[in-house]
C-alpha cells in the first residue's frame, strides 16, 4: 500500500474494499492474527505470553491481557477506518487490486500465520532448548 500512495496516514485510505477486495480479505486475515484469533499465529504467541505470565503472577497477566485487548481494538478500528467506507482519496480511487506476485506473497504469508496457528509445536521445539538453557542459565547463583 504504501509504494502505491507514498503515505502511512489512516486518512489517506479509505474505501479500499471498493478497489482491491482480494487484498482487503488478505489484510483481514492479517489483522485478525495480530488482534489474537485462534488458529493464528498471533493466538499462538498471544496465548503463551498470558500463561506464562499467570504462571508468575496474577496481576502481570491481567495487564497483559489488558494491553492485548487494546491492541486489537486499535487494529480493529484502523482496518474499519483503511478498508471501509466511500472512497475519498482520488489516489485510492485508481488503485488496481493485487497484482500476480503481491498475491504469491501474500498467499504464502496467509499459509504460514494460519500453519503456525494450527500446529505450532515445530517452532516451539527449536525455541524450547533454546529456553531451557536460559532458564538454567538465569536460576544459577552468580554469588560465590
Amino acid at each position: 500500500m504504501y509504494d502505491r500512495l507514498h503515505s502511512r496516514q489512516i486518512k489517506d485510505y479509505g474505501g479500499l474494499v471498493n478497489k482491491m477486495p482480494v487484498f482487503a480479505a488478505l489484510f483481514m486475515l492479517f489483522a485478525m492474527a495480530n488482534s489474537g484469533l485462534p488458529a493464528t499465529s498471533g493466538f499462538v504467541g498471544e496465548f503463551m505470553v498470558i500463561m506464562s505470565a499467570t504462571k508468575v503472577n496474577f496481576w502481570f497477566a491481567f495487564v497483559a491481557a489488558t494491553t492485548l485487548i487494546f491492541g486489537a481494538a486499535y487494529t480493529l478500528w484502523m482496518y474499519k477506518r483503511v478498508v471501509f467506507g466511500n472512497v475519498t482519496n482520488p489516489h485510492v480511487e485508481e488503485m488496481k487490486d493485487i497484482n500476480k506476485r503481491e498475491a504469491l506473497i501474500l498467499a504464502v504469508l496467509a499459509v504460514c500465520v494460519l500453519g503456525m496457528g494450527l500446529y505450532p509445536k515445530p517452532f516451539t521445539d527449536v525455541m524450547h532448548a533454546s529456553v531451557d538453557n536460559l532458564i538454567t542459565h538465569v536460576g544459577q547463583s552468580k554469588l560465590p
